[in-house]
């Protein structure tokens, strides 16, 4: 069978773009200088963050599926993106696609669930910790009972997402993202690992493990696991 014709070469990854405007920090899925390999982005103009937590009820599927044929016929060779909410379509969009796609950091759950001890839990940050339940849970494979929580909605991490402001110093940022893993932490001393539902949140994943001393994956140890299959690295013959 002949490979598929492409517009361009040596991109493994297509990044499906939720339409923002805020500051996406280096270790954010948006930003490129994240990556040690090439990406290529397409924007899903539909796709705005107000609309990215009511999946459930409002359809984005199909400008989502969109997207990914353009990124996909044009020659990357595996699908992801910006919103982890999109676990609720993680199944249509692999059937639809004909490439691997990997929609969500929450893919990693089950997994992360499985390399810590059977006495603790993996534990999900998340932008909208009332809405991350359900389906979007479900479809990845996540246990009912997991906990979440999720950035007070109150916070300058949500807003300048939602209103598009890019003047929020990375500081405050910060401060915030830490003060809810400290509260999660101690309403639930059982949590052995976490995972950030968020890919705004990995800018801070570091700040995380280093200040509470705990594994943490996020959609960087995703994306970057995902890439590794779909381009494995090469070792000269000794």
């Amino acid at each position: 069978m002949s490979a598929p014709k492409k517009t361009y070469y040596g991109v493994s990854v297509g990044i499906l773009m939720v339409k923002t405007h805020f500051r996406r920090y280096l270790g954010d899925i948006g930003h490129a200088g994240t990556w040690n390999f090439p990406v290529q982005y397409r924007i899903v103009e539909d796709a705005v963050p107000s609309k990215m937590t009511d999946l459930h009820n409002v359809s984005l599927l199909e400008p989502f599926k969109k997207a990914a044929k353009e990124l996909v016929d044009a020659g990357v060779d595996g699908i992801t993106a910006t919103c982890g909410f999109l676990s609720i379509y993680q199944q249509e969009l692999v059937d639809f696609c004909g490439v691997p796609v990997a929609t969500s950091s929450l893919l990693q759950v089950p997994m992360v669930q499985r390399i810590i001890p059977s006495d603790k839990k993996v534990g999900i940050l998340t932008y909208n910790g009332e809405v991350l339940n359900g389906k979007y849970l479900e479809a990845v494979g996540i246990a009912a009972d997991t906990p979440v929580y999720g950035m007070p909605q109150d916070s300058e991490f949500v807003r300048s997402i939602r209103e598009g402001d890019d003047s929020v110093p990375y500081a405050v940022l910060r401060q915030e993202v830490l003060d809810l893993v400290a509260r999660m932490l101690r309403e639930n001393p059982s949590i052995g690992a976490i995972v950030s539902e968020c890919t705004n949140l990995a800018p801070f994943t570091a700040d995380i493990q280093q200040t509470f001393g705990i594994p943490i994956y996020d959609t960087v140890s995703l994306v970057n696991w995902f890439q590794a299959g779909l381009r494995p690295r090469r070792y000269p013959a000794e």
